[in-house]
Formats: C-alpha cells, structure tokens, sequence
C-alpha cells in the first residue's frame, strides 16, 4: 500500500514549512533514516529523514514551495514490492495538498507584492473567479519567478528585485549563489518602491481604523513573516495568560570582571587562538543556573495539573537573529565550566543566525536570560517565555559611585531584573533567587567550586 510523506510538525509552533530542497528524486530507493528532503521552518531548516523503505514514487510538492501545512502530502512512497508508477497514480490530491504544490507561484506576486488578503468574515467570496491581469515575464520563468525560501529572504535583506535576476539552480530557479553574484555585480537593485495602497493590508475593522489615521502614500506596507507572526503570537499569549511580576537588583562587577580577565589570560591557545573567551554573559548564565540549584522551588513550571520541579538548570538566552530571536538553551549549566558554557554559547549563537538548529536545542529550559548590556540598555523587563516561570533581563554594566565602609568609592553596577510567573514563584521567593544570584555574581568565586 503506497505511504504518505507528510509535511512534519519540526516544533510546536509550527503551522507550515517551506520545503527548501528535495535530496532525492521519484525512483530513488529510500531507507528508514534516510535524509530526504530539507524544510525551513520558522525557527531553522531542518532535515527530514524517512521513516518508512521504499521507493519515491512521486513528489507532491515541489522544491521552493513556501508555506506548505503541516501534515499536507509532500511525496508518496511506493512500499517493499509495490509498483512506483501505481503508487504515484493512486494519490488523489486533496484541495489543501493541490494549493501547497502551487505555493511557490502564489507567494511570488510581481514586483514583490504581497498577495491580495482573503475576504473577511463580513465578506463573502464572488461566485465565478475573478479574471487576473497577466503577470509580466519574468527571466527565469513563464511569469513565475522560482526561488529557494533563503534566496528569497536573502534578496528581500538586500533590496534585490528577483524578478532582474536570472537562476542557475534546477529549471532556472534563483538559489543563494545567484544571490551572492548579484550582490557582488551590483545588479537587480530594486527601484523604491511607491507606498503600497491600502487594499495589501487584511481589511479587518482594526486595520481600516489605524489606516484611517494616516495619508495615503505616506507610508510602506511591509508583509509580516513567519518569524513575526509567530513572536507576535507567542508575546500576546505570554502576556495575557502568565501574571507577571518584576524585582530589580543592583550586583557589583568588579570581581567578576577581575576572575573573566584571569581566566581569559589563562586560555591555551589552538592552532593560534585561545580556546575560549568568557564573556560576562556566560558568567550571568552560569550565576543563574547555580542560584536555581541553591533555590530549587525557583527552579518550576506551572502546568494546570501541577508544579514541575526541575532538577537540573537549563537556562536559555536569547539571541537576536533577523527578524527576531530565538533561544537556544544551555542544558546543566550549573555542571559545566565558564569555557564550556562560553564555547557553546559561540556555536549556538551562531547557527541560531544561519537557522541551523535544532528544536531539542531551543525548546524547554526552565528559564532564560536576556542580556541588553551590549547596546548600552541600563535596565529593562522581559517578557516570559512559556514554558519558563522566570527570565532574567541584563543591562549595561557601568561605573558608579557608592558608599562603602562610610566612604565614597567607585564600582561597575549593573542592573537586573526578574520578571516571575506569579503562579509558580511568588514574590519572596524570586527576591531569594535574586539573592542567590547576585552572591555568585559579587563573589565569582563560588561559581568555580
């Protein structure tokens, strides 16, 4: 009997991939674990490996296609003995399996320009389809423009109009190389665009309300992606069910500066390079997984049903990626060393940026740490990132004068601020958290025993 492949759910809040590219081609025999295809997610691109033998009898959706629904078919496979030709004229494809083959031309309007929103719930559909004006040529399609979901995001980072660029990928579809070739020769640079008219916005009562407050052609209308949508989603969900509250501490760096710089000096060096680099970052990461373990009833979950007591500190941190963040987590932080916490914070960060990991290395986690620092933030909240019952927010260490032993003196402060689930940790509770964590942070020290 013939096997669906279905789109997978690669991490909870998935509602469609892309399917970025097919790495085997109808005919081709296929075992179970086999790499088979790779999908783009909001978060990162995965490989997909099958789970069944047999041999690709067709593919459904083609390579490029963007916001394919989980679960929709992408392929059929032709089981042990059966015929790949019999398997592949089985399949009937269903209307939401017909509509993701035709992702690729649907998302790819002329000039870049969103696609027209569906009707409303006050809106009713015309009876008979509306007649389209013909799509312009474009080089490297029959008034289609074919491109890999990264060309496409790369060109729309870079103000390349796709439609002046010609692909050398497979049926001439526009691919990352092409891209970079553009880039390099100056070519397909977009001419401004004229603001969008008001109909490429959904025309719901809130949109015509806020568009009624500013002039026409006084503005752009930029298209919301995946990424958007889902950290606007997940923030509205944070904020509207989990009760947030907020203590702010005041922690001296001085000594904790003083321990990085030594253990920095200490680095050996590979192949010309010292092996690590601790940053303050990886020394807050550190501070906060052994405070959790010093106060274990900080360290939960709520759930409906009951309390998740932790027994390990797995501390995410969030890393600014384009067009948001994610949050890859350090698992038992609080048993691993400063250079351990820092060499794996370096790779993390940096296939975070590529969308390059995997959903075991962003999802879960008991808490989180937002370090504004960096940009010269003093102070800031954060919001809560389910399933965490606290984050951390880091501001700007800087120098200050304060009074110690009766005398003024001056010391590098820094800020923090615990924002806390009410329901799991109450408020006496996230103070001895804080407590906890700023005796790491003024005594370093500890954080190496």
């Amino acid at each position: 009997m013939p096997i669906n492949i279905l789109m997978p759910a690669l991490s909870p809040t998935m509602e469609v991939g892309n399917l970025a590219k097919w790495l085997v081609k109808e005919g081709d025999q296929v075992a179970a674990g086999d790499v088979i295809a790779e999908i783009e997610t909001d978060k990162a691109t995965m490989e997909v490996e099958a789970v069944d033998e047999g041999t690709i009898a067709k593919i459904i959706v083609a390579e490029g296609a963007a916001d394919v629904p989980v679960n929709d078919v992408i392929a059929v496979l032709a089981g042990d003995g059966e015929d790949a030709g019999e398997a592949a004229a089985s399949f009937k494809a269903t209307p939401p399996a017909a509509a993701a083959v035709e992702a690729p031309a649907a998302a790819s309007a002329p000039n870049g320009q969103p696609e027209a929103p569906p009707a409303s719930d006050g809106q009713q559909a015309s009876a008979g389809p509306k007649e389209a004006a013909p799509a312009p040529k474009k080089p490297n399609g029959d008034g289609r423009i074919f491109a890999s979901p990264l060309a496409k995001r790369l060109a729309a980072e870079n103000k390349l109009d796709l439609a002046l660029l010609s692909g050398t990928g497979p049926h001439g579809r526009i691919v990352q190389r092409d891209i970079e070739a553009a880039l390099k020769s100056g070519v397909g640079k977009a001419a401004p665009a004229a603001a969008p008219a008001a109909a490429t916005l959904p025309q719901g009562m809130a949109d015509q309300q806020i568009l009624a407050l500013y002039e026409e052609g006084s503005y752009e209308v930029v298209p919301h992606d995946s990424i958007r949508k889902i950290i606007a989603k997940r923030l509205v969900e944070a904020k509207t069910t989990i009760p947030h509250f907020y203590l702010t501490i005041e922690c001296r760096l001085d000594k904790l500066l003083a321990l990085r710089g030594d253990i920095n000096a200490a680095a050996p060096e590979v192949d010309g390079q010292p092996a690590y680099k601790v940053s303050v970052n990886d020394m807050v990461i550190k501070a906060l997984a052994k405070a959790l373990m010093d106060v274990p009833d900080a360290n939960v979950t709520w759930t409906e049903g009951g309390m998740l007591k932790h027994t390990r500190a797995d501390v995410g941190v969030a890393v600014s990626i384009p067009g948001g963040l994610i949050t890859p987590v350090v698992r038992h932080a609080e048993t691993k060393t400063l250079s351990e916490i820092a060499n794996e914070m370096k790779d993390l960060a940096a296939r975070a940026r590529k969308k390059r990991l995997a959903p075991e290395e962003y999802q879960g986690g008991s808490t989180a740490v937002s370090n504004l620092g960096m940009f010269g933030v003093k102070d800031f909240s954060a919001v809560i990132n389910p399933p965490h019952a606290t984050i951390l927010a880091v501001g700007a260490g800087e120098k200050r004068v304060i009074i110690e032993d009766g005398n003024m003196v001056a010391a590098t402060m820094m800020s923090v601020t615990l924002s806390t689930d009410h329901r799991a940790v109450d408020g006496a509770l996230g103070a001895e958290l804080l407590a906890a964590f700023k005796r790491y942070i003024e005594a370093p020290a500890g954080m190496l025993a």
